[in-house]
């Protein structure tokens, strides 16, 4: 299975990423493998996996043949990409201690379900490392019938308990964006693509926020935040946006700048934080908050 595979190939770099420049031995990381997994670790199957690391992950793990010890390559390239999959890594590191901890934990430990993962993640995934050209039928909200779309899996992206797919539409001949809890069916066509060198999931979706890509000629702008100290605090430990900085603070306000294109995405995540933050500017920003609280605010005033 995928994810069973995924979760192995995982451990594989946490390991690595733990020995650090000292490096292990093949004999330390079949020892370790046996007390994972309770099985012995052929060294054909550590080759393989050390390949499949490279290609999924970009990471590369090296033997040092001064010292036959196996460690991740020092570049600073390597360095960025470990950085790159730390969301992933810490995923599957927490969805493995659950399932070993299930029965000594039932009850302790809590998670949110994410229903768009279960049907078709396993799917997609298998279709990317095979870069296979699927067909998927695909309705979108208020829709009333489904539409059929070619597409080539690029990536998958998580955001706001939902699974997307990020991929390139052959009927339309560019990038979209289609969730998986509104995928109807999910066919492999037996048909390859080539993934453009250099894609990178995060890098197009950098000047934006949530799941909305620029669109042709939109250029980041500078957003200005004004919150409550209460309100920063969240905003620091968890914040909107890569972009964000915090530019001032007095005795009970702290100021924030971002840098993104605003989209629907971004104006739900302003108005959650109800009167704790003001947007101050762009003006066009401002004011589609605005709107959207003044709506909400005359269906309990009917």
């Amino acid at each position: 299975m995928v994810p069973e595979l995924i979760g192995k190939y995982i451990f594989l770099v946490q390991l690595f990423v733990e020995a650090g420049e000292r490096g292990l031995s093949w004999p330390e990381v079949a020892d370790r493998w046996k007390q994972r997994f309770g099985e012995a670790y052929p060294r054909r199957s550590f080759l393989n996996h050390r390949a499949a690391v490279e290609e999924i992950f970009g990471i590369v793990v090296v033997c040092d043949r001064s010292t036959n010890l196996y460690k991740i390559d020092s570049a600073e390239s390597a360095v960025d990409k470990r950085a790159a999959v730390e969301y992933l890594i810490n995923t599957f590191t927490v969805n493995s201690l659950l399932t070993l901890g299930q029965e000594r934990l039932r009850g302790r430990v809590s998670v949110e379900d994410v229903p768009s993962g279960q049907k078709y993640l396993t799917v997609l995934m298998q279709a990317m490392l095979e870069e296979e050209v699927l067909r998927i039928q695909y309705r979108k909200y208020l829709s009333p019938s489904a539409d059929v779309r070619t597409v080539r899996p690029y990536a998958l992206r998580e955001f706001a308990k939902r699974w997307y797919l990020v991929g390139y539409s052959e009927e339309s001949a560019t990038l979209r964006v289609y969730a998986l809890d509104r995928l109807l069916s999910v066919e492999r066509t037996g048909g390859k693509f080539k993934m453009p060198a250099g894609f990178n999931v995060g890098d197009a979706f950098e000047a934006s926020y949530g799941m909305y890509l620029p669109e042709e000629g939109q250029r980041p702008v500078l957003v200005k935040l004004r919150t409550t100290l209460r309100e920063a605090a969240y905003l620091q430990d968890l914040p909107l946006h890569p972009s964000q900085t915090l530019v001032s603070q007095d005795g009970s306000h702290c100021e924030f700048a971002l840098r993104l294109i605003p989209n629907p995405n971004l104006v739900m995540e302003l108005c959650k934080h109800g009167a704790g933050l003001e947007v101050v500017e762009p003006e066009s920003l401002r004011q589609a908050v605005k709107d959207a609280l003044n709506k909400t605010l005359q269906l309990y005033e009917n």
